[in-house]
């Protein structure tokens, strides 16, 4: 299902189909169509070489994402091979009632979206030293402690996306880019803890 975003128009979709979520929770996919959103289009050869894949391999996958809608062959630059592009922005997902197809498919995206996540933090920190001064201060992990309801999480949520909209908006937009900006990984993870022995 596609839905426009309420903060920018962004294109966006949202995931309820158990199949979909499980075909999107594929690292190399992920990485392929992280690769799309970063260049605009990518023709396999070249979102391979990105990835450090075969182009057989990402051909392949590129495939299975373009099945579950997530991609699709954008306009031709000539007449060898067709580039892709990726069909919506944004992506959120639901599930139904724990236990169901589809929060065990949401339960998996998750994961390999945060394990993803972690490694690129690990490849930050590893090359954090050579980057230039400005940005050896920026990334990492930040923990905050609160006690809030479902609606105030959610508000949280989308405030925080109204305040990244136009920088997201840049992805799209190469002109619109500051000198010195890069693109960067903000992956937001919110875990509602068990109470304590006293409850709190």
């Amino acid at each position: 299902m596609s839905l426009e975003s309420a903060s920018g128009g962004r294109p966006r979709r949202l995931l309820d189909d158990p199949a979909a979520m499980r075909a999107f929770a594929h690292p190399v996919r992920l990485a392929l169509h992280e690769v799309l959103l970063r260049a605009g289009t990518a023709t396999a050869a070249d979102a391979a070489r990105e990835v450090g894949i075969s182009q057989a391999l990402a051909s392949y996958h590129l495939r299975q994402l373009a099945k579950y809608g997530f991609v699709e062959q954008a306009p031709a630059r000539d007449e060898r091979e067709r580039p892709w592009k990726v069909t919506e922005t944004v992506q959120e997902w639901v599930s139904d009632e724990p236990g169901t197809d589809a929060s065990a498919a949401r339960g998996l995206l998750e994961q390999v979206i945060a394990e993803r996540a972690l490694a690129r933090l690990v490849e930050w920190q590893q090359r954090r030293a050579d980057a230039p001064e400005p940005w050896r201060k920026v990334g990492g992990v930040g923990n905050f402690y609160l006690y809030a309801t479902p609606d105030e999480i959610k508000a949280i949520g989308a405030a925080v996306e109204a305040l990244l909209e136009p920088l997201m908006a840049r992805t799209s937009a190469p002109a619109s880019r500051p000198d010195g900006a890069l693109p960067v990984l903000a992956t937001q993870l919110v875990v509602p803890l068990p109470p304590t022995g006293t409850g709190d």
